[in-house]
């Protein structure tokens, strides 16, 4: 599984809003810069980011979004969800209606079962807050070497 760029980009944007939680809105143009990444194209990403309710915006001058929920609450597989879809390696393991004539035969799709559970796994189990927080661990490490 390769994610797109949409789910890459769209979780750096969601991380440079998560080190500047609390301290009101943050420019697109800010967030594009600070992660080099188009900001035409995080546009895009903002906007399917703030209909899922992750995001605020504020329109104005001294306007840009901000994290609608902590970093605590917001996991990174919510996050590639609502930009990449269902994560599953497979077709005829989303859960959604698929007819595969092969089926009952099958010896493949319990790999891809298991494949989709750890990615869901992990991706699940990993916050903006955690990612804040390796960030801090890393640079403490980086000062005391």
């Amino acid at each position: 599984m390769k994610l797109s760029t949409r789910g890459r980009y769209g979780l750096k944007a969601m991380y440079q809003l998560a080190l500047h939680y609390g301290e009101g809105p943050i420019p697109l143009k800010s967030i594009a810069d600070a992660q080099n990444l188009s900001e035409n194209y995080l546009e895009q990403l903002v906007s399917s980011l703030r209909k899922e309710g992750f995001l605020n915006s504020v329109r104005g001058a001294q306007g840009g979004y901000m994290l609608a929920r902590p970093p605590s609450d917001i996991t990174v597989g919510s996050i590639l969800r609502t930009l990449e879809g269902n994560l599953a390696p497979a077709d005829c393991v989303t859960g959604d209606e698929y007819d595969c004539e092969n089926e009952e035969n099958c010896v493949t799709k319990l790999v891809w079962m298991r494949i989709r559970d750890s990615i869901d796994q992990v991706v699940d189990s990993i916050t903006l807050q955690d990612m804040l927080d390796e960030r801090e661990e890393m640079q403490k490490e980086k000062f005391n070497a």
